[in-house]
């Protein structure tokens, strides 16, 4: 089954890979970020789908995603699922 979503997201990440931020500017454009063992240690990772990445936050176990650059990784904009 093809991916609707596969070219959306390819210039997503493109472009957010383009001139990827450090954590100040991404924590200044994004609020909190996770580098990967903070992702670790405040989520349990379901799946990856870039730039996103599912989640479940493990202080209440609500599911959502996750945006992420790929280098250097950071992790930020979490959106609970059905919002």
């Amino acid at each position: 089954m093809k991916d609707k979503t596969e070219q959306a997201r390819r210039v997503m990440v493109a472009e957010i890979n383009r001139d990827p931020g450090g954590p100040m500017e991404l924590a200044e454009k994004h609020g909190v970020i996770y580098a990967m063992d903070q992702l670790r240690q405040s989520f349990e990772v379901i799946e990856f789908s870039a730039p996103f990445v599912s989640v479940r936050r493990r202080c209440d176990g609500v599911k959502g995603t996750l945006e992420f650059q790929h280098w250097p990784r950071y992790y930020y904009d979490f959106v609970p699922e059905g919002d």
